[in-house]
């Protein structure tokens, strides 16, 4: 891998120098971001052609947009993000664009040069965050001719090729992985440890048959549950307290001290029944799609100050009948989680209320067997979180050198021509 002859500044301090003969321009003058059209949940439905978000494919639709091939760029939730689409399609409106109509360079030149302008850093919008196109268009990029985009897009394709078969391999043993986690999770929490345990018919037909000395109970008579009505606000005349909020649920098996929580005020009759206590489990209650409610986080410690915040469910188990370590593992299976699927109201977002929770069926093994099933888990799993970070690092590497690899090729530190000669 050789450079090329003579470097020029380009101007721009992440890029550096560039081949005397490329171009440096601003990205307003290389492509254009057309913005995609609606299209109603129900148009997705039927069709054949791919309907692209801002993360992806998100349905099919009777027709298309777009002219092959084409390049989507996230404007809203996943903004920034860029993918690469060989067929007709149909970007709708949280993204933008670029097809034969809106440039004159190489779409799959373009598809390798845009990520590394980072552009999920440029939003502006603190509310709904988002791409700014002006923002985007004011980048400089380098330029060399349409004949070497296509030597350059050759180059990379060859390069890459075996390094996202590498990734992609490794992300399906992590799939494998995480299958194998929710099997051992489910088995443990709805047939127990003993294999050659007396079975009963729980009379429940998505739990079908359970040890013969277990119950079936409502979570209400296994926990006090309460929703949170503290917000993010400070009041005055409120004590002041840190928050634990939806994100710190959703993101986190346990939550610890090490979490960064928001700082915030309540009442004391508040945080008399919402510190979170050694034991504690905290589920989301509300969420954009109805599979994904009820997401739980563990407390193995009591967090002095720490209050359970909005949009939270704050579940306190009964000593005497259950073991919170055992509920946070229950409220992952499957079953047990459709439950909360399946209670969840709404169009656009989607809540559980305290009466769904309360009356949501449990597995009841006794309390010195929910705690050996816990630490069991706790075992397995922990050694599959283990292969499964480990595997993820090597992931992280792999997807840095190809961008390393990617950036040093598109902005001309290394020549691709044929040979690396000067024509």
């Amino acid at each position: 891998m050789r450079p090329y002859p003579k470097y020029k500044d380009s101007g721009v301090e992440w890029i550096g120098d560039v081949p005397e003969h490329w171009s440096a321009l601003r990205l307003k003058w290389v492509c254009n971001f057309l913005y995609g059209e609606s299209l109603s949940a129900q148009e997705r439905e039927d069709g054949t052609i791919p309907v692209y978000g801002s993360n992806g494919i998100v349905g099919y639709h009777n027709r298309s947009i777009t002219e092959k091939p084409c390049i989507i760029v996230g404007r809203k939730g996943s903004f920034g993000k860029v993918t690469f689409s060989e067929k007709k399609c149909y970007p709708i409106d949280t993204t933008y664009y670029i097809d034969c109509t809106s440039t004159k360079n190489y779409m799959r030149w373009l598809w390798y040069l845009l990520p590394l302008l980072k552009m999920d850093e440029f939003s502006r919008d603190s509310a709904v965050p988002g791409l700014n196109r002006e923002d985007a268009y004011r980048n400089i990029v380098t330029l060399p001719s349409l004949y070497e985009q296509k030597q350059v897009v050759a180059y990379l394709d060859h390069k890459t090729t075996p390094i996202d078969n590498l990734i992609s391999k490794k992300q399906k043993f992590i799939e494998l992985l995480k299958e194998e986690r929710a099997a051992i999770i489910n088995q443990a929490v709805t047939k127990g440890l003993n294999p050659d345990a007396p079975m009963k018919d729980s009379g429940v037909e998505w739990l079908g048959e359970i040890p013969e000395h277990w119950e079936v109970k409502k979570l209400k008579w296994l926990a006090k549950i309460r929703l949170s009505n503290i917000d993010k606000k400070s009041k005055e005349g409120e004590l002041d307290v840190e928050l634990c909020n939806y994100v710190d649920v959703y993101y986190n098996d346990n939550i610890t001290s090490n979490i960064e929580f928001m700082k915030a005020t309540a009442r004391q009759d508040q945080i008399d029944i919402l510190c979170l206590a050694e034991g504690d489990v905290l589920i989301t209650k509300d969420s954009e799609s109805p599979d994904d409610i009820a997401v739980p986080a563990f407390v193995p410690s009591s967090l002095s100050g720490v209050v359970c915040g909005y949009h939270l469910a704050h579940v306190r188990p009964y000593q005497k009948h259950a073991n919170g370590n055992y509920l946070f593992w229950s409220f992952g299976t499957h079953g047990i989680s459709d439950q909360f699927e399946i209670s969840a109201n709404g169009v656009t977002r989607f809540g559980i209320g305290k009466q769904a929770i309360d009356n949501s069926l449990f597995l009841s093994p006794p309390i010195e067997e929910q705690e050996g099933i816990s630490k069991f888990i706790e075992m397995k799993t922990t050694k599959i979180d283990q292969a499964t970070s480990k595997i993820e690092k090597q992931i992280g590497l792999l997807k840095e050198f190809r961008t390393a690899l990617i950036s040093e090729v598109v902005t001309g530190k290394i020549d691709v021509r044929d040979g690396g000669s000067n024509g």
